[in-house]
């Protein structure tokens, strides 16, 4: 055999080896078919053994069956205007009222879906007032497809509670808890028929706990981020455990769809008013007969308080509870009932679940002192507006340091108000604007002490030399105190 030089085997040798390694596959390039011979150099799933996701299957199994479907029929009347069948929401009912003819008017009907659940095993049933309120129908669909014609035994708007009966035995209920043992940040689950499509489960957490929401002054509602979307309204609120522990009732969004905020009724206020509306058909609450308002960290340095716990009264309706028990506007009620009155929104709730005709101590902040009240509690009666007046044409007295422009009330518009003091606002810029007067406003008190004319009002300001005061005013008939910083 031929032997090679050296210089030249070295040189194959390094040709051998860059073509071996121009066939070999790039290192980046899987084979998907093949299978690694040693895996034990593979990465491998980093998992915490202590955290583990929820598994809502056996909760949906054992509890659906409880969850029902309602649907309602309601007849409408139309107008004379406004386009066939056209509600006054519709972009369009403004055009057909303006240019279409006159119509006879008719009657249509309409549909609605919600939800609900079996809370006793002969028929009663929780869901939303707003769902079967004004029916002239209610149908309720279980889940094995059976279905009945339902009998709203009462409704209470005040909660957006409502209470349906079928006629049936040995019903499937849902065991109920209690909210007081949520925790925010604790798994719920939500069982509906969101836009019609039946037993939907959905979940998520309990966002925050005792949410006061505007004009809900009885509710102190769950907020979940579970999303709640038409047809969910009605439907129970689960815990992990199975339990109701409130009642779907709306979310907050911009867009008309779920965004992220929905509120659930707490289930023991939806039982109360449940079994009222069972034994009586309607729902007792207890009144006091004031309006209060919230304490800001101005307001309460006004009144000597080092906290803004409390509830502000800004009225208190002659001759009512509050009024014969010796209550003052300008009183920070700082306790109900022996239950401490955090802030202004618990102070509702705490009065109407006590019963008319009870009597209930009520300690107050006043001038510097706790002063404890005996009042009897009524029963909350149909509301009530005060009128207004326009306002007087009287020479106005400026008081610049204010920035505020007022005139005296005559007797016929304190009589048209039904207050007995106050000066009215003509104009307002500088401090007062920034405090949130506003033109037409009646200023009635300067913290606690009553106005009955511009030359008091002027007497009493000129002796604080500075910081702030606390001003009573009475706005489209509601009263509310706001604060003015001096300079």
């Amino acid at each position: 055999m031929k032997k090679l030089p050296m210089h030249r085997l070295c040189s194959l040798l390094i040709a051998t080896a860059l073509l071996a390694g121009c066939n070999k596959p790039p290192t980046d390039v899987v084979d998907k078919d093949a299978k690694p011979s040693n895996t034990s150099n593979l990465p491998s799933i980093q998992r915490n053994p202590g955290v583990t996701l929820p598994d809502f299957t056996t909760l949906v199994d054992k509890e659906g069956p409880a969850v029902v479907n309602i649907s309602t029929t309601q007849t409408v009347s139309t107008r004379g205007r406004g386009g066939p069948g056209l509600s006054e929401d519709d972009p369009f009912y403004e055009f057909f009222k303006r240019f279409a003819p006159p119509q006879a008017p008719r009657q249509y009907q309409t549909q609605s879906l919600g939800s609900g659940f079996i809370i006793s095993d002969d028929g009663y049933i929780l869901t939303n007032a707003h769902v079967v309120a004004e029916a002239d129908e209610v149908n309720v669909r279980l889940t094995d497809k059976r279905e009945f014609k339902a009998k709203v035994v009462g409704v209470d708007r005040r909660t957006d509670v409502a209470l349906v009966k079928i006629n049936s035995t040995s019903l499937p209920k849902v065991p109920l808890g209690d909210p007081d043992n949520l925790r925010v940040g604790e798994w719920v689950v939500a069982i509906g028929q969101p836009f019609g499509f039946d037993n939907s489960v959905t979940a998520g957490i309990v966002s925050a706990k005792g949410r006061s929401l505007p004009d809900e002054s009885y509710v102190p509602f769950i907020q979940t981020d579970v999303p709640i979307n038409p047809g969910n309204s009605g439907g129970p609120l689960f815990n992990m455990r199975g339990e109701v522990v409130g009642i779907n009732s709306q979310i907050y969004s911009r867009s008309g769809g779920y965004m992220g905020i929905s509120f659930a009724i707490p289930i023991d206020v939806a039982l109360n008013v449940a079994k009222q509306l069972q034994e009586s058909g309607k729902v007792s609450r207890g009144r006091i007969g004031v309006q209060i308002q919230p304490l800001t960290q101005e307001l309460a340095q006004s009144f000597g308080l080092k906290s803004t716990d409390g509830a502000l009264v800004s009225m208190v309706e002659a001759d009512g509870p509050a009024a014969k028990a010796g209550l003052l506007a300008g009183d920070v009620i700082i306790a109900f009932n022996n239950q401490p009155v955090k802030s202004s929104n618990e102070l509702p709730l705490l009065v109407a679940n006590i019963k008319p005709s009870t009597k209930a101590d009520l300690k107050v902040w006043r001038k510097g002192r706790e002063v404890v009240l005996k009042v009897t509690v009524a029963e909350m009666p149909t509301d009530k507006t005060i009128t207004s007046t326009e306002p007087p044409q009287t020479a106005p007295a400026k008081i610049a340091r204010l920035g505020l422009q007022l005139s005296d009330l005559s007797s016929e518009q304190r009589h048209e108000l039904r207050i007995k003091a106050g000066v009215l606002v003509e104009d307002v810029d500088g401090p007062a604007a920034k405090a949130g007067l506003e033109a037409n406003d009646v200023i009635l008190a300067v913290n606690s002490t009553e106005v009955s004319s511009v030359a008091q009002f002027s007497k009493l300001v000129s002796r604080f030399d500075g910081g702030t005061i606390a001003l009573l005013v009475l706005r489209e008939g509601n009263t509310l105190y706001l604060p003015l910083k001096l300079r």
